[in-house]
Parts: C-alpha cells; sequence; structure tokens
C-alpha cells in the first residue's frame, strides 16, 4: 500500500492551524488540510503491513489502506468512493474524530503513524471542491415508511442508508435545528455547521423528510408513530448530565457544559439568545477532563474570559504511552487539545468540596487533592490527601463531567420500553431490535455517551436491520 518504502522516506505531515492570537478572535474553523503534495505523500507512508489493524480500530472499519493508496497516486475521486463505501459523513469525522485509527496503525509502534485523520478530511473536502460528491436517490421505492427520531449523527446516518434502499424516511428532531449535538454541542471552531445543511440538501433528494421543532412523545404520541409507520428507529443521544451534589451547586453561575456550548452555537447561526451564559471578563474553571471539557476551554477563551482553569478528578495520564502495553488499542496518554494550547491551566487530581458565593452567585470554588489507591477488593478509590484543601476564585463554573444515558423521555414511558442497568435503550447490536416490536435503537440512547463514530456506525448498522425487516433481506452495508 502507498510507497513501499515511504515511510521510511517522509515523516508525519501535520495539518496547518492558524495562530492562537488569530483564530481565539473568531469561531470559524481554523486548521486547513492537506494540500495534494502533502496528502499524496501522507498516504505513501501507509505500509504494506499485512494486517491493517488501523481498520478494526476504526468503528466504522474505514478501508484505510486502499484510499491511502488511492490518495498516494492521485486517485482522488476513487479514494472517495472507498471512503464512503463505509463512512456516509467523512467531513465530520475528518474533523471531530479523536482517530483510534492511527493509534492501532502498525507504523504507530515505533514511529509517528499515518495521518489518517488528514487524509480523510483532504479527501472529502476536495471531493466537494471537485463536485464529485452527488445524491444517490433509489432505483425504485419500497413503499414502506420509516421514522427515524433524533438527527445526530446516528439518525443521520440510518436516515440517509433506508432512503438509498427506496424507503420513505421522516426524521424528527425536537430542536429547531437538525444534527443533534453536532449542531448544538460541537463548537463551530471545530466544525462550521454549513458542513450538516450540506448534507441536508443531499439527503432530501434522496428522499429523507426532516421535521424539527417535533418533540416525540409529546407533539407526536408513541401510538401514532407506530401506526403510521412500518418501523421506528430511536437515535436520539445520552443527554443527562452527570451532576456534581456539592454545597453550593444551586448558585447562579454554576452550570452544565451542555448550557453554556448550544447557546454560542445559536449566537454563531445568527440566533438572539436572551440571557446568555458568557465567559466574556470572567474566572473560569471547567470540571472535567474530557473532550466537552475542552470544547468550554476553547469557547471561553473566544468570549474573552479573564482567565480559565480545568480540573480532572483523576490522575494525571502520561505524556507517552507504554505502546508495547497498549498498542493497538486505545492508549491513556496526556491530551493536548488545540483549545488548551489557545490558554488553560489544568490540573489533576482534583475533588471539588463545595462553590462559595455571596449574594447568591459563585465566586470562589473549594477542592481538595486525592490520591487514588485499592481497596481490600483491588478496586480504585478515591482519598482526600490530608491538609490538601484549597480555593480558587471562580465567577463561572462549567460541569463538563460526561453524560449518564438518555434523558427520561415521556417516549420512553408510551412505548414501554426495557432499559438496561445504565438506564440506555435495551437493544443488541445484532438486530437493534428493543422490547417492542417495530421499533429499533441505535447511538448514545442504546450504548451510551461516546464517539460521533460509533453513532454513524450503529446508525448505518441499524438501517441494514430495519431494512432487513421489512424486505426480508437486505443489501445495505452492515
Amino acid at each position: 500500500m502507498g510507497k513501499i518504502t515511504g515511510f521510511l522516506e517522509w515523516q508525519r505531515i501535520a495539518e496547518v492551524a492558524d495562530p492562537v492570537g488569530s483564530r481565539v478572535k473568531h469561531f470559524r474553523e481554523f486548521v486547513h488540510r492537506l494540500d495534494d503534495a502533502a496528502a499524496s505523500k501522507q498516504g505513501g507512508r501507509c505500509m504494506d503491513c499485512g494486517i491493517p489493524f488501523c481498520q478494526t480500530g476504526c468503528p466504522v472499519n474505514n478501508v484505510i489502506p486502499d484510499w491511502n493508496d488511492l490518495v498516494y497516486r492521485h486517485q482522488w475521486k476513487a479514494a472517495l468512493d472507498v471512503l464512503h463505501s463505509t463512512n456516509n459523513f467523512p467531513e465530520f469525522t475528518g474533523r471531530v474524530c479523536p482517530a483510534p485509527c492511527e493509534a492501532a496503525c502498525t507504523l504507530n509502534i515505533n514511529s509517528d503513524p499515518v495521518g489518517i485523520k488528514s487524509i480523510e478530511h483532504f479527501i472529502i473536502d476536495k471531493g466537494y471542491d471537485e463536485g464529485w460528491v452527488q445524491p444517490v436517490p433509489p432505483a425504485q421505492k419500497t413503499g414502506r415508511r420509516v421514522a427515524v427520531v433524533g438527527s445526530g449523527p446516528a439518525g443521520l446516518a440510518c436516515a440517509q442508508q433506508l432512503a438509498r434502499a427506496g424507503h420513505d424516511v421522516v426524521l424528527f428532531e425536537k430542536a429547531d435545528r437538525i444534527g443533534g449535538l453536532l449542531r448544538y454541542g460541537i463548537p463551530d471552531f471545530k466544525m462550521e455547521k454549513h458542513l450538516i445543511d450540506r448534507r441536508m440538501a443531499q439527503m432530501s433528494i434522496e428522499g429523507v423528510e426532516f421535521r424539527p421543532n417535533v418533540d416525540v412523545g409529546r407533539d407526536i404520541t408513541a401510538d401514532e408513530l407506530l401506526r403510521e409507520f412500518d418501523a421506528v428507529a430511536l437515535t436520539g443521544g445520552a443527554e443527562k448530565p452527570r451532576d456534581l451534589p456539592v454545597p453550593g451547586r444551586d448558585l447562579d453561575g454554576v452550570h452544565f457544559a451542555m448550557d453554556f456550548l448550544p447557546q454560542q452555537n445559536r449566537v454563531v447561526a445568527g440566533d438572539s439568545v436572551a440571557q446568555q451564559i458568557t465567559a466574556g471578563g470572567k474566572r473560569v474553571v471547567v470540571i472535567g477532563g474530557g473532550d466537552t471539557g475542552s470544547d468550554c476551554v476553547g469557547t471561553s477563551n473566544r468570549q474573552g474570559a479573564l482567565s480559565v482553569v480545568q480540573f480532572e478528578l483523576l490522575p494525571q495520564p502520561p505524556e507517552v504511552e507504554n505502546k508495547p502495553l497498549v498498542w493497538p488499542y486505545w492508549p491513556i496518554k496526556l491530551r493536548t487539545s488545540s483549545s488548551h494550547e489557545e490558554g488553560c491551566e489544568r490540573d489533576w487530581s482534583v475533588a471539588t468540596k463545595r462553590f462559595e458565593g455571596a449574594n447568591g452567585r459563585v465566586q470562589r470554588l473549594v477542592a481538595a487533592r486525592v490520591e487514588w489507591q485499592r481497596d481490600g477488593s483491588g478496586a480504585m478509590r478515591m482519598v482526600e490527601v490530608p491538609g490538601s484543601e484549597f480555593a480558587i476564585d471562580a465567577d463561572l463554573v462549567l460541569l463538563a463531567m460526561g453524560f449518564t444515558g438518555p434523558s427520561d423521555l415521556p417516549l420512553f414511558a408510551q412505548f414501554g420500553l426495557e432499559r438496561d442497568a445504565r438506564s440506555n435503550v435495551k437493544a443488541s447490536t445484532d438486530d437493534y431490535r428493543t422490547s417492542v416490536a417495530k421499533l429499533f435503537a441505535a447511538g448514545d440512547m442504546r450504548r451510551g455517551q461516546s464517539l460521533v463514530v460509533w453513532a454513524i456506525r450503529e446508525g448505518r448498522q441499524c438501517a441494514h436491520a430495519i431494512d432487513t425487516y421489512l424486505m426480508g433481506t437486505s443489501s445495505l452495508p452492515r
């Protein structure tokens, strides 16, 4: 694959990002795709490694060596066709996926992995520039109707696949715009929203009907859905945030991250947001060290925060993973995002004990250092370090500690759905069927909080399951 000696001759080429000083002044994307020559060299670094672990590391099982080879040979359109064969929306994953494929790359054993994510970004953006991304309407219609509830990446992928199979698909979304957390959650500086609009235009021609501003369970009942449609796919998210029940939690200025981030998405879209939660001129503390916390950091800096501090409960991971131990699996190591580079003080092994304030508004956060120790059963438990309590000034505290499962929606009770131990809709990855006839589930609502690429995989597989259920067999890829 690629050039036989390419990995020996060429180094990994990173995408170019705008300087921090200029990019924090706006909410547009600031990472630029590779040019033709750089993409070709990067594809040429792909080894003929025998077993492409990159494919198993990728949740949608992208045929990575094939499109790397095609990019190396400047066969751009063929590379796009291979990329689209497994991934409906590479423009999303090429921007926001953490790239587990690169962690699994054989080159990553003792060198820098192939820049797979940057090549994916290059292929799809070039495909749009050249006009190669076109609607794929079905050759014939089946006469079957399918409702998809939730328009995040799982719902979009499921709807597009089902429409291409010839079914009449209606995609319901409770928000005023389509896209789920792609629209209202991921900051525009990581993924601009015209990318969603562009796919929606394609999907409309393919036969998907979009219905935003419809809260299923309230605006339309479960019984009505089951009467009007031959199958229903639940593809909502895991929207219930993990709370921090400590004294002072009810003070003004302490907010969930997902109360903060979507408001900025709306402002960028041109909406007027009354009483917007903003970081401008404030001392911001972000609690939670994951991607959502990083997004809060980048958004706060762009809003003009006076300072930004990010706390993580877990210990600081190593800067470099033990590759012989963890490869080809996703390693635990220190990850510094572009938002962290823009200005942020980070601290680990910190537990928040309480919030303090005056006149109902937060002014300080009191925390303590913790150590993680094994108890008698071998499980890790958190122990506060004696005498380590400290306080930090805070005008805005953003809770970004992950999600515990889907919200308690009326439709769950109306359908009488069976839930698993983590409150997710119970359905297997064999057929994605729930405990209710005609009803399927996929994405975060089924598996819990996860990645965009996992949502796309589940949406595609759920579409295959629904098509098989309706037609007895399916030509859709699984």
